[in-house]
């Protein structure tokens, strides 16, 4: 009797090293092969040819025009360069980091601007205002702004864009109670069609100012931008993990009544078996140190193992599982709990991005209001499986009411879904991409929503001008300012003409 006992332990213990080591060789194996995968397949972008961060669009220019850093130099050769192409009847895009994905950087035989070298920046201290020229990017702006104590007031999750194009667009960050990068925008110079060069503020020519925040670069090349900051902080991060179904609840209740919450995002869980049903509430409170040592920026922490973890994820299930059980169990001792702002923002869209030539992310937003949140998600558990889509990532943001754009997304306040896909680079997977993307659109339509205007351009324009009611004056207002239809991009060659 005791031998049958001392057996029967013994097989259990042999049975729980041999699933464990089932496990351990899983994981291994997982990890290893999306190591071995992540290989950077990348091709540089052919002379003669301009592309966007889709890697989708690869289109012929007449000319990739690089401008010098010198300001008066470059201004004279902007005026130049504008009538040359009004003489040579090019049309002129406007190009900075390139992350927009639907062509907004791109004309088919045009002149393509690159202001990325136009990157110079000065600080009134004694306002907290950037003087920011629009070719700078926000890794650049941040590491100024850094040794000064201070930080961006407004900006998206990655650093690695141009100032000038996330005002193009008119961004949004994950700063809790902010509407988009435009609240934040003193005033900018704006070189029109003509190369007469404007001055715009909500006082001076008010119209261009709310035209051109999120105009898309069809209304003048903007020069440079004057920015509100604001100090630099530490955070103690709360971290929540809850149903969908509660999350604009418990969103309202942790945020009421309280100045200390200064950022806030959740993550919906993505894997299959408890798809869009509950996610993690990340909420960013401030903490009563005011003289912390302003540290430098670098690399995240475990940088390559949260890169091979995420693309792990990308059509594997189990990836998709092990990357939520990193993200709920283990963020706290990756990433720690204390924060300095401009440690958060300085992060780069090019640390997890697709290095393959097989496929490419590709992002779409959504936005709806708290009370269509559940009721959005509940159609997208459908969408997003019955399209076979590969979901990567979806992250939740708060966005103010917008009063300062005419192309307005924030017309009330609002919850950003911001989604990630990967999606094969061929006909066939821009086939699947585009009928996801309108169902939904569609979707979203249906719960007096918007869908962000950046990203590849698969909505129809019927549901174009039904999210954007505005836009048949927007069109021509831009003809009124650019009469001789200068500048223009894909996404006006869409939607615009």
């Amino acid at each position: 009797m005791k031998r049958k006992f001392w057996k029967r332990i013994f097989l259990g213990f042999a049975a729980f090293l041999i699933l464990l080591f089932i496990l351990v060789a899983h994981l291994i194996f997982h990890l290893a092969r999306a190591y071995w995968n992540d290989r950077n397949e990348i091709l540089p972008i052919p002379n003669g040819m301009a592309n966007d961060a889709s890697r989708l669009d690869e289109t012929n220019v007449a000319k990739i025009w690089k401008i010098p850093d010198d300001e008066t130099a470059a201004e004279k050769q902007f005026a130049d360069l504008l009538e040359y192409a009004r003489a040579n009847h090019l049309k002129i895009s406007i190009a900075g980091a390139r992350h927009s994905m639907g062509g907004h950087t791109i004309y088919p035989g045009g002149i393509v601007i690159d202001m990325l070298p136009f990157s110079r920046m000065e600080l009134d201290a004694t306002n907290l205002i950037l003087h920011v020229q629009a070719g700078a990017r926000w890794s650049d702006v941040l590491e100024f702004l850094n040794k000064r104590g201070l930080s961006v007031e407004v900006m998206q999750s990655n650093d690695d864009f141009s100032v000038g194009g996330s005002i193009s667009v008119n961004c949004h960050g994950w700063q809790f109670n902010h509407a988009p990068i435009a609240c934040t925008v003193q005033s900018f110079r704006l070189m029109l069609a003509n190369g007469k060069i404007v001055n715009c503020s909500r006082t001076d020519n008010s119209e261009l100012f709310s035209l051109a925040l999120g105009g898309y670069g069809l209304f003048g090349i903007i020069l440079d931008v004057d920015l509100h900051v604001v100090p630099n902080e530490k955070y103690k991060i709360e971290r929540l993990i809850i149903p969908t179904s509660d999350y604009t609840k418990v969103f309202a209740q942790k945020t009421a009544d309280t100045n200390d919450v200064a950022m806030v995002y959740g993550r919906l869980n993505i894997t299959p078996n408890n798809f869009l049903k509950d996610g993690t509430l990340n909420i960013f409170h401030r903490t009563t140190a005011t003289n912390f040592l302003v540290s430098s920026l670098g690399e995240a922490k475990y940088f390559e193992l949260k890169r091979i973890v995420f693309r792990g994820s990308a059509d594997s299930d189990y990836g998709k599982d092990l990357r939520w059980q990193a993200e709920t169990m283990f963020d706290s001792y990756l990433s720690g709990n204390f924060f300095q702002r401009n440690e958060i923002l300085f992060d780069p869209a090019t640390m997890f991005q697709d290095h393959s030539q097989k496929t490419t992310d590709i992002l779409v937003e959504y936005f709806v209001s708290p009370k269509e949140f559940e009721p959005f998600l509940e159609e997208l558990r459908k969408i997003v499986p019955a399209n076979h889509g590969d979901l990567l990532n979806v992250t939740v943001r708060d966005v103010n009411k917008d009063t300062d754009t005419f192309l307005r997304y924030a017309d009330k306040n609002m919850l950003s879904l911001v989604m990630l896909f990967s999606q094969t680079r061929d006909a066939a997977g821009e086939a699947q991409m585009s009928k996801m993307t309108q169902e939904m659109v569609a979707a979203v339509l249906r719960h007096e929503g918007k869908y962000y205007l950046p990203y590849r351009l698969h909505a129809t324009p019927e549901q174009f001008f039904e999210a954007y009611p505005q836009a048949k004056k927007f069109f021509e207002l831009k003809r009124k300012y650019d009469p001789s239809e200068l500048f223009q991009n894909e996404f006006y060659l869409k939607y615009g003409k």
